[in-house]
Order: structure tokens, then sequence, then C-alpha cells
């Protein structure tokens, strides 16, 4: 069997943490950042978690994760 290719878009975007959940960094923080509020800017600094609907499919694109 040849290995499985891993997504290179994903592999930058997404993190498993030890108990399998899958772990990313918020949208919004790169550009206008005038016309956010400090507190939105601030909230958008913080790491969330992939939705569990989605989390299976984001592990099929980081076999070796």
């Amino acid at each position: 069997m040849p290995k499985i290719k891993t997504h290179s878009a994903s592999k930058k975007r997404y993190s498993l943490t030890k108990n399998g959940l899958v772990k990313h960094g918020h949208m919004g923080k790169r550009h206008i950042l005038t016309k956010k509020s400090t507190k939105r800017k601030r909230n958008l600094r913080k790491g969330a978690y992939v939705d569990k609907t989605c989390t299976a499919a984001i592990k099929k694109l980081l076999p070796y994760a």
C-alpha cells in the first residue's frame, strides 16, 4: 500500500489534540481591523475547536496527525 498524502492546506490550519479534538484559529484577523472592535479582535486571538460534525472529514485530510 502506498502512503496517503496529507492535505497541505489543512495541516497548516488544523491541529489535533491528545483526546481527538481538532483545533483551529479564528478567521478575520488579517486585515480591515480598524472597523472591528477591540473586544472582537481580542476574542479572535483565541483558538477554537472544530464542530463534531466536521471533525471526521478533517481527520481524513490529516491521516498522520
